[in-house]
This record gives C-alpha cells, sequence and structure tokens, in this order.
C-alpha cells in the first residue's frame, strides 16, 4: 500500500491512477469513495469535507476489501489530516500503518502549480481558494510525514515538474524499489483522459 501525497496541481491524482491501471492496482481516492456512497453529494458540491471519522471508516472498508482480492493499493493523499492519521493510530485494531509499503510525495514549485490550475480553468480555483489549499497541504504534510518515517515507512520525494512520461518514469522508478514484484498488465497512452478522470472524481474534496 502506497500514499501519494502532492498539493492541489501536483498531478498525483492523475499519475496515481496511471500507475494503478498499469499494473493492476487499486487506486482510492476520497472524493471517489465518498461518491460511490451517495450519501455525500450535497456536502461534496458544496465544497465542504465529510468528518473524518466518517472518512477513515469508509476509507478502511474499500481497503480492506481491495486486500482482500490480493491487490496492491494507491492511496491518493490519504490520510489527508493529522486528525485522521491520530484515528487510526488511537485504533488499536487499525492494520494500516503495518500495511503501507511506503509514501511518494511529488514535489512541484509553487509557480508550476499555479500554471497548471490555471490551464484546467476550474471554476472554483480562485486565487484565495487554492492558496488556502496550498497552506493546509503543507500543515498537514509536515504533520503526517514525521508520523510516518517513525514507523519507518520509506517516504520519497519525486520531481513533479516535467512532461507527463517523464514524471511517471520517475515515480516507477522509486515504486519498482519499494514493490520489487510489480509487473505491468496493461499499456495506457492516454494520459490526458485519465487525468480528466482523475481530476472529476476528486472535485470538490480539497484539490
Amino acid at each position: 500500500m502506497i500514499i501519494f501525497f502532492g498539493p492541489a496541481g501536483s498531478g498525483k491524482s492523475t499519475q496515481g491512477r496511471k500507475i494503478a491501471d498499469t499494473y493492476g492496482w487499486r487506486w482510492l481516492s476520497v472524493g471517489q469513495v465518498l461518491r460511490d456512497t451517495g450519501n455525500f453529494d450535497e456536502i461534496l458540491k458544496n465544497g465542504e469535507l465529510v468528518d473524518d471519522e466518517t472518512v477513515v471508516k469508509l476509507m478502511d472498508k474499500q481497503i480492506a476489501f481491495a486486500d482482500a482480492e490480493g491487490m496492491e493499493i494507491i492511496l491518493d493523499g490519504y490520510p489527508r489530516d493529522l486528525k485522521q492519521t491520530e484515528i487510526m493510530l488511537n485504533n488499536p485494531k487499525s492494520e494500516f500503518f503495518g500495511k503501507l509499503t511506503g509514501a511518494v510525495v511529488l514535489d512541484v514549485p509553487k509557480e508550476e502549480l499555479w500554471r497548471r490550475i490555471e490551464e484546467r480553468g476550474r471554476s472554483d480555483d480562485t486565487r484565495e481558494v487554492v492558496e488556502k489549499r496550498f497552506k493546509i497541504f503543507e500543515q498537514n504534510i509536515c504533520s503526517i510525514l514525521p508520523l510516518l518515517t517513525e514507523r519507518n515507512v520509506p517516504v520519497v520525494t519525486v520531481n513533479g515538474v516535467g512532461e507527463f512520461d517523464e514524471v511517471t518514469k520517475r515515480i516507477t522508478k522509486v515504486i519498482q524499489k519499494m514493490v520489487p514484484e510489480m509487473v505491468k498488465v496493461m499499456a495506457l497512452d492516454d494520459p490526458e483522459s485519465i487525468e480528466n478522470d482523475a481530476l472529476e472524481r476528486e472535485k470538490s474534496y480539497g484539490e
């Protein structure tokens, strides 16, 4: 189980989907899991966040399903914040941290993030809102990563700047060290369709 971390515009959802689809893994996004329940549409539509206890409970179920099927998992930015992390840490029955293989952090300069965000042209991407997302991400990542390293979970920062396939190759090289037995099951040559799908799935959940 590998976590992808990255701020809005970093491409973590797109890259996560690309790699999961290529290797036959399960890509788990909180935004998609919440949408699949059909119970939180109004909350997500208003750009609000579902409470952390509910998110952890739902994600635990999805992780268990994928694990039971013997699938490797890519978690898209989950846990999102310190509270979600602490909920699992304080649960003696949680196996989350024992199942973690590693974490990948996509590093993209803020100027490049802004360029990408402006290109995607979403109506909710106002300067004020996006700056708030950046700040929240930085706060969260600074809280979560030390807890992972304390538990000997490898955390690798990857340069997220460049052509889509270039970044994919960098990430794949890192993951191959975490999961040496990974085997490609399909070749996907259309990153744009993957990106559109990933962004739509994550829309209105803080991305």
